[in-house]
C-alpha cells in the first residue's frame, strides 16, 4: 500500500490543529490567528515587510490584509509607511508595543511546541525538516 496518499491531508490537519491550539493559548492576549500570524511574519522578517510581501506570506488577498492591518494599527501594534522608492507601496512595521506582545506570543508558542513535540527524537525532527524542505523545493519548482 502506498503510504504517501494522505500526506498533504495530514499536514493540513496538523497545521490547522496546531494553529488552533496557539489560538487557545493566546486567548488571554485577545489575539486571533488573523492578528498574531502577521505579527509573527513581521517579527521573523526583522520587524518590517512590504505590504504585498506580507499578504503573500500569510496567504491572503490584499483587501483582506488591509482590514487586518487597520485593526493592528488601531491596537497600536503596526504602522504603515510609504515605500522608500515608491510612495504607492506601503511597508508594514512593528511598533514597540508589538515587540512586547510578540515576546508573549513566542513564550506561549515555545511551550506549546515542546508539548507537541514531546516524545519525538531530535534526529527524527532533523529528518522531518529535511523532508519538508525537499517537498517545498519540489513544490516551488513545479510549473
Amino acid at each position: 500500500m502506498d503510504n504517501t496518499n494522505d500526506i498533504a491531508f495530514e499536514l493540513g490537519i496538523t497545521a490547522r490543529r496546531w494553529r488552533t491550539k496557539v489560538d487557545e493559548r493566546l486567548t488571554p492576549l485577545a489575539l486571533t490567528q488573523a492578528k498574531w500570524v502577521p505579527l509573527c511574519h513581521l517579527s521573523r522578517a526583522g520587524g518590517s515587510l512590504p505590504q504585498r510581501k506580507l499578504a503573500e506570506q500569510i496567504g491572503v488577498e490584499g483587501p483582506s490584509l488591509v482590514r487586518i492591518l487597520d485593526e493592528l494599527e488601531r491596537l497600536g501594534l503596526t504602522e504603515r509607511r510609504d515605500g522608500d522608492t515608491d510612495r504607492r507601496t506601503k511597508t508594514i512595521h512593528l511598533t514597540e508595543k508589538a515587540l512586547l506582545i510578540i515576546e508573549k506570543i513566542s513564550y506561549q508558542a515555545n511551550l506549546l511546541r515542546e508539548e507537541i513535540l514531546d516524545g519525538i527524537l531530535d534526529q527524527d525532527i532533523v529528518t522531518f525538516r529535511k523532508v519538508l524542505a525537499q517537498m517545498l523545493h519540489n513544490i516551488n519548482t513545479l510549473s
